[in-house]
């Protein structure tokens, strides 16, 4: 029986510490579902437009050979309902976010991984600005 493992981001401006997590999130399982946050969820989230349009991110998600499916994601709120969606084993999620999801150990196991050091969307962005 197959193991799914699902994660969610914005993937904005795609640089090496996305695919890294994608990759490590992929190794706990058979298959790797992606939400790629919405446009108005980025908004909502980081105070800013995304770089690049959700179809556009989403898109370069999917070309990805460790992601079996994508999405979009509406709501940081709904990630229990997207768990049971797509019948996740794994949540994982980097750990700039650990401790928020917790709760949701109920419906699957929940992994935080190490981000990539000294690489972030915003300071890649930053360095562009310069």
């Amino acid at each position: 029986m197959s193991k799914t493992v699902i994660t969610f981001g914005t993937f904005d401006v795609f640089h090496v510490g996305h695919l890294r997590i994608l990759q490590r999130a992929r190794s706990f399982g058979d298959r790797l579902v992606v939400g790629v946050s919405t446009d108005a969820l980025n908004e909502n989230k980081k105070g800013r437009a995304p770089v690049y349009s959700q179809e556009e991110r989403r898109e370069i998600v999917a070309a990805l050979s460790c992601v079996d499916e994508t999405f979009l994601e509406e709501s940081l709120e709904l990630k229990g309902a997207y768990i049971q969606r797509y019948g996740a084993a794994i949540l994982v999620m980097g750990d700039d976010w650990e401790g928020r999801f917790d709760a949701l150990s109920e419906l699957c196991e929940v992994r935080y991984l190490p981000r990539t050091p000294a690489i972030s969307t915003t300071e890649v962005i930053e360095k562009i600005r310069v």
